[in-house]
């Protein structure tokens, strides 16, 4: 890892209506719009999706950085989870993210060092640490 502090740029473009373009260096461009539930298209990236991809890959990252670290080989990594909107505090915000990481190990594989990285892995991913509501983890490992 390169010395911190890192810095990450993007940039959005669109006008009063329709959908807009994030770019970032290097980058493929990403439509976005809002989900269908705020009346929006629901055919491109919402931010609330971008937020859910962000913490599910931050955690899939973190936990291959870890496994690799600890020399432990996984063969296969679900990661699906849920997001819950609500208003609260008189504001619209994300309450709770529940991730549901599905790992599969080889036969042999040591199943409670799996759950073990995968706890790790959630409180070590900087996405997950920079928000103020809870995420959580129901992980489960399957046996090749």
């Amino acid at each position: 890892m390169k010395p911190l502090p890192h810095n990450y740029e993007a940039r959005l473009v669109g006008g009063p209506e329709g959908y807009a373009t994030v770019s970032a260096a290097g980058l493929p461009d990403l439509r976005i719009a809002p989900p269908a539930d705020f009346d929006g298209p629901g055919d491109a990236w919402s931010p609330e999706h971008l937020l859910m991809a962000a913490v599910e890959a931050c955690f899939m990252m973190t936990l291959r950085a870890i496994a690799r670290a600890a020399k432990f080989t996984f063969v296969a990594l679900e990661v699906p989870g849920e997001g819950t909107v609500e208003r609260q505090d008189g504001a619209t915000r994300f309450t709770t993210i529940v991730l549901r990481p599905r790992m599969t190990i080889p036969a042999g594989a040591d199943r409670e060092k799996a759950l073990r990285l995968m706890e790790k892995s959630e409180k070590a991913c900087l996405i997950s640490a920079s928000l103020n509501f809870s995420v959580r983890l129901e992980p489960q490992v399957v046996v090749e």
